[in-house]
């Protein structure tokens, strides 16, 4: 789709109208949610703003978007908490009309007064009450419809959409394995040739249609465990790549010299058109779900959450510390409230000391600290896996993760 506006000098009424119409235009193509509680939210913040107390330290007086920035990033450049995305949506209430579409090019203007602050997209008013905007007669021509701002960098999360998978305990007992190699390698790589067997539950069936279904090669389904009460909540596949079924599996009955029949087994013939690491015989296959077409709304739970990390992804190490951009599994999920986009607080353990001043050594308990924020991407019914967005320190398996304050 793409939107022309003439600009020429006119009044900046109709310059802004013409603005705010350009920035509404492309919601249907986007087609991002805003619930009624974010509305409710902006609503108010847009008729008093927000203390000045709420503000980033350092937010600046404005700004202009660039290509490359995030929902996120700005967010966090004038609220000093950027997880209140209707706050900063209420602040643009007037000039943004849904809060996931921001765009490159569009300025940013703080305004201070009487203790609150809004943000909007019109300029500070000059001495005789007008703002001073600066025009030239001009035809553009752009397409809008992708190019509104990502909550965060695609990278950072796409990854793990495909990877992270948690299963039930015999999921992956009963899942299709890889039983053979062409010319009997060991190892599997892109664009090799895999065999494999299906099960009762999960049987390599002949291909129908034109697309060949898919499969996630997985491996060692490890058990997450609750730190805290020992619980199995989940077993997470370690994900190895993709393979695509070009042939199912079938049987074929042969005759020796006597006339004797037997049945042989043909194994699926199986395309590998992905590999993060090497594949093997013996590894499991499971049905590639649907891809996952996902929007995501920082936004505080509504209710208390008092949660720890399971496990860092794809370190296999217990006492591996995860940095911002990591991922890690909490154990809590969809049965605890806990939903896309739902951010978290970050808690580093106080740790237990003895009281040096004390005669009697007592022994003490320092408080848990603010180490960071983690945003919740996806959801399973016991488990949930986090990007880690901020963070002071590491973050290692059993700290605790509760609703920010």
């Amino acid at each position: 789709m793409f939107l022309v506006q003439r600009l020429t000098h006119h009044s900046l009424g109709i310059a802004l109208a013409a603005a705010t119409a350009l920035l509404a235009q492309p919601a249907q193509a986007q087609n991002y949610p805003v619930t009624p509680t974010q509305r409710d939210t902006a609503n108010q913040v847009a008729q008093r703003g927000v203390a000045l107390a709420e503000l980033a330290q350092n937010a600046p007086d404005s700004y202009t978007v660039k290509s490359g920035d995030t929902l996120w990033g700005i967010s966090g450049l004038f609220l000093a908490r950027p997880w209140r995305w209707p706050e900063l949506w209420g602040m643009n209430l007037q000039d943004i009309r849904n809060p996931h579409l921001i765009f490159p090019g569009q300025q940013l203007f703080l305004h201070k007064d009487g203790g609150r602050a809004t943000l909007s997209a019109r300029s500070p008013v000059g001495a005789d009450g007008l703002a001073t905007v600066r025009v030239s007669p001009r035809v553009r021509a752009s397409s809008l419809a992708e190019s509104a701002l990502p909550t965060l960098q695609p990278s950072a999360i796409e990854p793990f959409l495909t990877e992270a998978l948690v299963v039930e305990e015999n999921t992956l007992q009963n899942a299709p394995r890889i039983v053979a190699t062409r010319e009997q390698r060991v190892m599997l790589a892109k664009g090799d040739r895999a065999y494999a067997r299906g099960s009762a539950e999960y049987p390599l069936a002949p291909v129908q249609g034109a697309q060949p279904p898919g499969y996630r090669v997985v491996r060692n389904a490890v058990a997450l465990k609750d730190p805290i009460s020992g619980e199995v909540l989940g077993y997470e596949a370690y994900y190895l790549g993709k393979a695509v079924l070009l042939q199912g599996e079938g049987t074929r009955e042969i005759s020796d010299k006597d006339g004797k029949t037997t049945v042989e087994v043909v194994p699926a013939s199986m395309n590998v058109v992905a590999a993060k690491e090497e594949i093997r015989v013996g590894d499991r296959l499971l049905p590639e779900p649907p891809p996952e077409l996902a929007s995501y709304v920082p936004h505080a739970p509504a209710r208390a959450i008092d949660g720890r990390v399971v496990s860092i992804y794809g370190s296999g190490i217990t006492n591996t510390n995860a940095a911002q951009s990591q991922v890690v599994a909490i154990n809590k999920g969809t049965r605890d409230g806990l939903e896309r986009g739902h951010v978290l607080t970050v808690l580093s353990d106080g740790g237990q000391l003895v009281d040096s001043t004390d005669p009697g050594k007592a022994m003490m308990k320092l408080p848990d600290e603010n180490n960071g924020t983690l945003m919740v991407f996806r959801t399973f019914e016991r488990v949930s896996y986090g990007l880690i967005l901020d963070i002071q320190s590491g973050v290692k398996v059993g700290d605790r993760l509760v609703t920010p304050r």
